[in-house]
């Protein structure tokens, strides 16, 4: 009789649950509805209407290139002449506060 008692535990150790599908991850609406930046704004993003996602996308672009990102502190971000009004005319703003401000423009 011991023999059977290993068969069935064998047995259930084989059975496993199925592997969960993956799903893929919806973008939320509300970021991807387009919206108008304002004139200050558009200096640097175009005044075509795009996402938030987009446009944020593309200040970081704007800063990349520029080399706006600040050397010793990676997290704050110079203002040049065309990000100064669009900062409220802060010489230097975080990365955090920067989408707040962004998101200000854009209507």
């Amino acid at each position: 009789m011991p023999t059977k008692k290993k068969a069935t535990k064998a047995t259930a150790a084989k059975k496993k649950t199925p592997a969960k599908k993956k799903t893929t991850r919806k973008p939320n609406p509300a970021f991807m509805k387009a919206m108008q930046p304002s004139a200050d704004l558009a200096q640097i993003v175009g005044t075509k209407a795009l996402p938030r996602t987009e446009v944020t996308k593309k200040v970081w672009d704007y800063i990349k290139k520029n080399r706006l990102q600040d050397a010793k502190n990676r997290r704050m971000i110079n203002a040049d002449a065309k990000l100064k009004p669009v900062f409220k005319g802060k010489n230097q703003v975080s990365m955090f506060e920067m989408t707040k401000l962004i998101n200000q423009h854009l209507k």
